[in-house]
């Protein structure tokens, strides 16, 4: 059964970044799209940013611009690059497959605050 790692979070001040780091053992992320989501206190976890299979990026119009999402298949490592944080991220990370998402790991705590 795969099992995310999620990984980076932390406490930051308005305009930091943060990049977040995923590991699973037992699953190649370049052969599956790939995505980050969130959960912030009192709401329903969202979709973050996604990479395909070929390498094509989305975004949520929230993030977009400040967040990159990328790989790296020789580490099968998927990263969330999150510049110029706003409080409004604050939240717990989450990496998962797009398409029927497998079990959440524990996800790393994003803090944005002064």
């Amino acid at each position: 059964q795969v099992q995310f790692v999620e990984s980076g979070g932390g406490l930051v001040q308005p305009g930091g970044s943060l990049r977040l780091s995923c590991a699973a053992s037992t699953i190649i992320f370049s052969s599956r799209a790939m995505g980050w989501y969130r959960q912030a206190p009192g709401k329903q976890r969202e979709w973050v940013a996604q990479i395909v299979v070929s390498g094509s990026t989305n975004y949520a119009d929230s993030v977009k611009g400040r967040f990159t999402i990328s790989r790296d298949n020789a580490k099968n490592a998927l990263y969330l690059q999150m510049n110029n944080l706003k409080s409004e991220d604050t939240a717990v990370y989450y990496c998962n497959t797009v398409f029927g998402p497998g079990p959440w790991g524990q996800g790393t705590q994003v803090t944005v605050s002064s």
